[in-house]
């Protein structure tokens, strides 16, 4: 999936960097709601998806009083 056609920010997901959109695009993850029922783990083993991305999701569900799961 090329990243120059995606938008800089799908649904509610913070701007975490167009390849790691890409990656959460591929598994259909297109909210936070989604996210949280990730672990960390799970997202870094996405590729496009680093310890920033996760830290901007992290902080996006903070907002919400959310986290990611254990």
């Amino acid at each position: 999936m090329s990243t120059r056609d995606l938008p800089d920010q799908v649904g509610d997901l913070p701007r975490i960097g167009r390849p790691a959109t890409a990656a959460l695009l591929e598994r259909g993850v297109t909210s936070l709601e989604q996210v949280a029922a990730m672990s960390e783990r799970q997202l870094l083993a996405l590729h496009g998806v680093g310890p920033r991305a996760v830290r901007l999701l992290r902080e996006a569900l903070a907002e919400q009083e959310r986290d990611l799961t254990e």
